[in-house]
């Protein structure tokens, strides 16, 4: 599980700082340029103007600016501008050396995700970028890639030295947040059902599909291993496997899919990369880039020309597989039902697969329109894990239905018992603590405890009642698969069961007693 992510977060009047600090070469000319003037600060600092307006405001009553009607580069009319006092300049240097020092994400030429001070990214990414400039795509984006399209042509590190073929090519980078093969996978057991629903969702053509289950389940294995018997039969399956991270932003994921698809600076008949946001904080038009995005995909014209040698061949079928969506939801919504929409009307079918339940669509998609189909991954049956015991060499004490009582059929529970042949081992209760149980609200974290101790579904009414709980059952828990809705009550999944009601003594005598008059 991914934690403590370096964040990044500038104050309004340190941007401010910076920024002047920056221009200090222009203090006290009769002509400026407009970096100096209130628009110019607010494009820099991804500040609205009135925001700008208070901070030189505020700045200039504590005697750290100097304000001054200039003339203008480029303007017909002088304007009010700004710069740092000698002790606003103290200041602004003394906040630039704590700033350097700021922890930043980048992924590098080669792919590689690395922590480097704020300081360092223009050297490691060769881009000609200001420390502010650093500090703005961080807080905004979270991640800085090697040749992304907003920092202009790569420099060269050597006066007189020629970069490798492709290193100036607009969006260079961005293949390193994508793949074009489903990773490789462990061996699927017991998935037949599943795998016979994957083959009639893409035998019948529906746009869309989304996989979910709880961690671990074997999500993106049983896709993986789908996929790549997919590809062996269908050559013209153009494959973008997009693996989500909690770092993601929805225009880190809008550049590599445009990279996928073959835009770049040689080739964007439709000036896609017009629709991109060149400064940090600036807005993302997404209606704009959906727009062009799907008269470029069913350009069947361009797209064979692009992707096929020759020029009669077919042009490609694209299948975008977004894993692991669940890490950039709530702020990527927007752009993943706008790739929803796009999956109705061009030559392209999406694969989500999540924790958590989607609700991006409307229910009349799955029931009535036949635009998104949806499948909840579960445990193991009982069949399969007998199957799989049959197959080991050293036969587990448990029979296939103790197997199953204790671990929910979950796939790393039995792939730790094949490693260490025991039934359950103590790396399969810290997958379900770390991933899982710990990162749940004590609330929660509680009612499933509670449940854990009954014998048969409960009533949702006599559950809260015993629990405390006030209104619906809790959405979140229900959502992660963690809690099921059943017709005579709710139920807890199995793999939590055993590991909940290994917690003995005081707390389970009191949990147990909740339910005695349930």
């Amino acid at each position: 599980m991914v934690t403590d992510l370096p964040k990044v977060n500038i104050s309004v009047n340190d941007r401010v700082m910076l920024h002047l600090l920056e221009h200090v070469k222009q203090f006290d000319r009769y002509m400026v340029t407009a970096a100096l003037t209130r628009k110019g600060i607010s494009e820099s600092c991804a500040l609205h103007l009135p925001n700008v307006s208070r901070a030189m405001k505020s700045l200039h009553k504590k005697g750290h600016l100097e304000e001054h009607t200039r003339a203008i580069v480029g303007e017909e009319r002088r304007q009010k501008t700004w710069q740092l006092s000698p002790s606003g300049l103290d200041i602004a240097e003394e906040i630039q050396a704590k700033a350097k020092q700021m922890e930043v994400l980048i992924r590098d030429e080669s792919g590689t995700l690395l922590e480097v001070r704020a300081d360092q990214v223009p050297n490691r990414l060769n881009a000609d970028l200001s420390l502010l400039d650093v500090l703005m795509h961080a807080q905004h984006e979270g991640v800085l890639t090697y040749g992304d399209i907003r920092f202009g042509p790569i420099k060269q590190k050597k006066a007189g030295e020629r970069p490798p073929p492709g290193r100036l090519t607009l969006l260079a980078g961005a293949h390193a947040t994508y793949h074009f093969q489903p990773p490789n996978n462990r061996d699927v057991l017991g998935r037949e059902k599943e795998w016979d629903t994957l083959e009639n969702w893409f035998e019948d053509r529906t746009p869309s599909v989304v996989i979910d289950g709880i961690a671990g389940i074997g999500k993106s294995t049983l896709v993986a291993d789908w996929l790549r018997n997919q590809m062996e039969k269908n050559l013209n399956l153009s494959v973008c496997w997009y693996p989500c991270q909690v770092w993601d932003k929805d225009l880190g994921v809008a550049v590599s899919l445009l990279h996928r698809f073959g835009i770049d600076d040689d080739h964007d008949p439709y000036h896609l990369i017009d629709t991109l946001p060149l400064t940090p904080g600036a807005d993302f038009d997404i209606d704009a880039w959906r727009r062009r995005l799907l008269a470029y995909l069913t350009d069947a014209k361009v797209i064979r020309e692009r992707f096929n040698e020759n020029t009669g061949g077919p042009p490609p079928y694209w299948l975008l597989v977004l894993d692991d969506v669940h890490h950039i939801l709530p702020e990527s919504r927007l752009l993943l039902s706008t790739l929803l929409d796009i999956a109705t009307k061009a030559p392209l079918r999406l694969m989500m697969i999540s924790r958590t339940k989607l609700d991006l669509y409307d229910r009349r998609d799955v029931h009535v329109r036949g635009l998104v189909h949806e499948m909840s991954l579960k445990g193991l049956s009982i069949s399969a894990i007998e199957s799989w015991v049959q197959n080991l060499e050293v036969k587990p004490s448990l029979s296939p239905e103790s197997i199953h009582e204790a671990t929910g059929g979950h796939p790393l529970a039995l792939e730790l018992m094949e490693m260490y042949g025991l039934e359950t081992h103590h790396d399969w209760f810290r997958f379900l603590d770390e991933e899982i149980i710990n990162v749940l609200p004590e609330k929660d974290k509680e009612l499933l405890a509670t449940l854990a101790h009954a014998t048969k579904p409960i009533p949702w009414s006599d559950l809260a009642r015993a629990c405390q709980w006030d209104g619906p059952p809790p959405k979140a828990l229900i959502e992660h698969g963690l809690v099921t809705e059943r017709a005579d009550g709710m139920w807890i999944h199995e793999a939590l069961k055993e590991r909940l009601l290994r917690e003995v003594g005081t707390v389970a005598t009191e949990r147990e007693s909740k339910l005695e008059n349930v």
